[in-house]
Protein backbone atom coordinates (compact mmCIF):
# COMPACT_ATOMS: atom_id res chain seq x y z
CA UNK A 1 0.00 0.00 0.00
CA UNK A 2 1.04 3.62 -0.49
CA UNK A 3 0.38 5.72 2.59
CA UNK A 4 -0.37 9.35 1.80
CA UNK A 5 -2.21 10.28 4.98
CA UNK A 6 -1.69 9.75 8.70
CA UNK A 7 -4.59 10.13 11.13
CA UNK A 8 -3.95 10.27 14.86
CA UNK A 9 -5.94 9.61 17.98
CA UNK A 10 -5.45 12.46 20.48
CA UNK A 11 -5.67 11.45 24.14
CA UNK A 12 -2.87 9.16 25.35
CA UNK A 13 -1.47 9.06 21.81
CA UNK A 14 -0.38 12.62 21.03
CA UNK A 15 -1.15 14.30 24.35
CA UNK A 16 -1.32 13.40 28.02
CA UNK A 17 -2.12 15.17 31.27
CA UNK A 18 0.55 15.88 33.88
CA UNK A 19 -1.97 15.25 36.65
CA UNK A 20 -4.15 12.24 37.37
CA UNK A 21 -7.57 12.51 35.71
CA UNK A 22 -9.30 11.09 38.78
CA UNK A 23 -7.87 13.86 40.95
CA UNK A 24 -8.96 16.47 38.42
CA UNK A 25 -12.54 15.15 38.46
CA UNK A 26 -12.63 15.09 42.26
CA UNK A 27 -11.45 18.69 42.38
CA UNK A 28 -13.90 19.84 39.70
CA UNK A 29 -16.80 18.22 41.55
CA UNK A 30 -15.71 19.75 44.86
CA UNK A 31 -15.57 23.23 43.30
CA UNK A 32 -19.21 22.77 42.26
CA UNK A 33 -20.14 21.65 45.79
CA UNK A 34 -20.54 17.94 45.12
CA UNK A 35 -19.12 14.75 46.57
CA UNK A 36 -16.11 13.12 44.86
CA UNK A 37 -16.82 10.96 41.82
CA UNK A 38 -14.96 7.69 41.28
CA UNK A 39 -12.99 8.03 38.05
CA UNK A 40 -13.90 4.47 37.03
CA UNK A 41 -17.58 5.38 37.32
CA UNK A 42 -17.02 8.44 35.16
CA UNK A 43 -15.08 6.37 32.60
CA UNK A 44 -17.75 3.69 32.40
CA UNK A 45 -20.46 6.29 31.84
CA UNK A 46 -18.31 8.13 29.29
CA UNK A 47 -17.74 4.92 27.33
CA UNK A 48 -21.45 4.11 27.30
CA UNK A 49 -22.63 7.59 26.33
CA UNK A 50 -22.51 9.10 22.85
CA UNK A 51 -21.37 12.62 23.67
CA UNK A 52 -22.19 15.78 21.76
CA UNK A 53 -21.28 19.33 22.79
CA UNK A 54 -20.05 19.00 26.38
CA UNK A 55 -19.41 16.49 29.18
CA UNK A 56 -22.41 17.79 31.12
CA UNK A 57 -24.67 14.79 30.27
CA UNK A 58 -21.97 12.42 31.59
CA UNK A 59 -21.72 14.28 34.89
CA UNK A 60 -25.50 14.53 35.11
CA UNK A 61 -25.67 10.73 34.90
CA UNK A 62 -23.14 10.13 37.70
CA UNK A 63 -23.99 12.96 40.13
CA UNK A 64 -26.86 12.17 42.50
CA UNK A 65 -26.98 15.57 44.17
CA UNK A 66 -29.52 17.75 42.34
CA UNK A 67 -27.97 20.90 43.81
CA UNK A 68 -24.77 20.31 41.81
CA UNK A 69 -24.76 21.82 38.33
CA UNK A 70 -23.37 19.30 35.78
CA UNK A 71 -22.51 22.15 33.43
CA UNK A 72 -20.36 23.78 36.10
CA UNK A 73 -18.54 20.52 36.78
CA UNK A 74 -17.99 20.00 33.05
CA UNK A 75 -16.60 23.53 32.63
CA UNK A 76 -14.29 23.25 35.63
CA UNK A 77 -13.05 19.80 34.61
CA UNK A 78 -12.38 20.97 31.04
CA UNK A 79 -10.31 23.89 32.29
CA UNK A 80 -8.38 21.63 34.68
CA UNK A 81 -7.59 19.10 31.95
CA UNK A 82 -6.44 21.84 29.60
CA UNK A 83 -4.18 23.32 32.29
CA UNK A 84 -2.55 19.90 32.75
CA UNK A 85 -2.40 18.95 29.06
CA UNK A 86 0.98 18.51 27.36
CA UNK A 87 2.04 16.94 24.06
CA UNK A 88 3.95 13.66 24.31
CA UNK A 89 7.67 14.06 23.75
CA UNK A 90 8.37 14.99 20.14
CA UNK A 91 4.72 15.08 19.04
CA UNK A 92 4.81 18.66 17.77
CA UNK A 93 8.03 18.06 15.85
CA UNK A 94 6.59 14.85 14.42
CA UNK A 95 3.45 16.54 13.13
CA UNK A 96 5.47 19.39 11.65
CA UNK A 97 7.79 16.98 9.88
CA UNK A 98 5.01 14.77 8.55
CA UNK A 99 3.26 17.82 7.07
CA UNK A 100 6.11 20.04 5.95
CA UNK A 101 8.98 17.61 5.44
CA UNK A 102 7.59 14.21 4.53
CA UNK A 103 4.58 15.48 2.60
CA UNK A 104 1.85 13.47 4.31
CA UNK A 105 -1.66 14.71 4.81
CA UNK A 106 -2.20 14.74 8.58
CA UNK A 107 -5.41 14.57 10.60
CA UNK A 108 -6.80 13.93 14.07
CA UNK A 109 -9.87 11.82 14.85
CA UNK A 110 -10.77 12.01 18.53
CA UNK A 111 -13.67 10.76 20.61
CA UNK A 112 -15.41 13.05 23.05
CA UNK A 113 -17.55 16.15 23.42
CA UNK A 114 -16.91 18.87 20.86
CA UNK A 115 -16.07 21.66 23.29
CA UNK A 116 -13.67 19.56 25.34
CA UNK A 117 -11.73 18.11 22.43
CA UNK A 118 -11.62 21.31 20.38
CA UNK A 119 -10.29 23.19 23.38
CA UNK A 120 -7.51 20.61 23.76
CA UNK A 121 -6.49 21.12 20.15
CA UNK A 122 -6.54 24.88 20.71
CA UNK A 123 -4.26 24.51 23.73
CA UNK A 124 -1.84 22.30 21.79
CA UNK A 125 -1.71 24.78 18.91
CA UNK A 126 -1.34 22.33 16.04
CA UNK A 127 -3.56 24.04 13.46
CA UNK A 128 -0.67 24.63 11.07
CA UNK A 129 0.20 20.92 11.10
CA UNK A 130 -3.27 19.45 10.55
CA UNK A 131 -5.15 19.19 7.29
CA UNK A 132 -8.31 18.22 9.18
CA UNK A 133 -9.63 17.24 12.59
CA UNK A 134 -12.89 15.51 13.52
CA UNK A 135 -14.43 15.25 16.99
CA UNK A 136 -16.94 12.41 17.17
CA UNK A 137 -19.24 14.41 19.45
CA UNK A 138 -20.22 16.36 16.34
CA UNK A 139 -21.17 13.11 14.60
CA UNK A 140 -23.35 11.70 17.42
CA UNK A 141 -21.34 8.49 17.13
CA UNK A 142 -17.78 7.47 17.97
CA UNK A 143 -14.97 5.10 17.17
CA UNK A 144 -14.97 2.22 16.27
CA UNK A 145 -18.00 3.11 14.13
CA UNK A 146 -16.77 3.26 10.50
CA UNK A 147 -18.73 6.51 10.13
CA UNK A 148 -16.15 8.22 12.35
CA UNK A 149 -13.24 7.09 10.20
CA UNK A 150 -15.10 7.90 7.00
CA UNK A 151 -15.71 11.43 8.29
CA UNK A 152 -12.03 12.25 8.78
CA UNK A 153 -11.05 10.65 5.47
CA UNK A 154 -13.66 12.75 3.69
CA UNK A 155 -12.31 15.89 5.35
CA UNK A 156 -8.82 14.96 4.19
CA UNK A 157 -9.92 13.88 0.69
CA UNK A 158 -8.15 10.51 0.89
CA UNK A 159 -9.24 6.90 0.45
CA UNK A 160 -9.01 4.32 3.27
CA UNK A 161 -6.32 2.42 1.38
CA UNK A 162 -4.12 5.54 1.41
CA UNK A 163 -4.36 6.18 5.15
CA UNK A 164 -3.00 4.82 8.40
CA UNK A 165 -4.52 5.40 11.83
CA UNK A 166 -2.26 5.80 14.85
CA UNK A 167 -3.81 5.23 18.26
CA UNK A 168 -3.47 3.39 21.56
CA UNK A 169 -6.79 1.61 22.10
CA UNK A 170 -6.93 -1.94 20.68
CA UNK A 171 -10.62 -2.29 19.84
CA UNK A 172 -11.51 1.38 19.37
CA UNK A 173 -8.48 2.53 17.39
CA UNK A 174 -6.84 -0.55 15.86
CA UNK A 175 -9.85 -2.76 15.14
CA UNK A 176 -11.97 0.26 14.26
CA UNK A 177 -9.45 1.51 11.73
CA UNK A 178 -8.94 -1.91 10.20
CA UNK A 179 -12.70 -2.45 9.83
CA UNK A 180 -12.91 0.90 8.04
CA UNK A 181 -10.18 -0.11 5.58
CA UNK A 182 -7.22 1.81 7.03
CA UNK A 183 -3.90 0.43 8.16
CA UNK A 184 -3.38 0.70 11.92
CA UNK A 185 -0.35 1.45 14.08
CA UNK A 186 -0.81 0.92 17.82
CA UNK A 187 0.93 3.23 20.28
CA UNK A 188 2.25 1.38 23.33
CA UNK A 189 3.25 2.73 26.76
CA UNK A 190 3.78 1.39 30.29
CA UNK A 191 0.48 0.47 31.89
CA UNK A 192 -1.38 0.85 28.60
CA UNK A 193 -3.40 -1.68 26.60
CA UNK A 194 -1.77 -4.78 25.14
CA UNK A 195 -0.97 -5.01 21.44
CA UNK A 196 -3.95 -5.92 19.26
CA UNK A 197 -3.22 -8.83 16.89
CA UNK A 198 -4.68 -6.91 13.94
CA UNK A 199 -2.26 -4.01 14.27
CA UNK A 200 -0.06 -3.60 11.20
CA UNK A 201 2.72 -2.26 13.41
CA UNK A 202 3.40 -0.85 16.84
CA UNK A 203 5.52 1.98 18.20
CA UNK A 204 6.47 2.94 21.74
CA UNK A 205 4.98 6.30 22.66
CA UNK A 206 8.28 7.66 23.97
CA UNK A 207 9.83 6.88 20.58
CA UNK A 208 6.94 8.16 18.45
CA UNK A 209 8.98 10.99 16.93
CA UNK A 210 11.94 8.82 15.99
CA UNK A 211 10.25 5.53 15.05
CA UNK A 212 6.94 6.34 13.38
CA UNK A 213 8.47 7.52 10.10
CA UNK A 214 10.28 4.20 9.70
CA UNK A 215 7.07 2.34 10.49
CA UNK A 216 5.16 4.33 7.88
CA UNK A 217 7.85 3.68 5.28
CA UNK A 218 7.54 -0.03 5.91
CA UNK A 219 3.77 -0.26 5.37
Amino acid sequence: MTVNAVVFDLDETLAVTTRDRGTLIEEATAVAGGDPIEYTTYQDTHHEAVTSETRAPIFEAVIDDETVDPDAVADTYREAVNDALVPVDGASDLLAHLTNGAGYRVGVLTDGPVRAQRSKLDVLGWDDYLDASVVTGALKTRKPDPIAFEAILEEMSVRPSEAVYVGDKPEVDVAGAKDAGLAAVQVLYPGGPELHPRADAAVDRDKLRTDLLDVLAGL
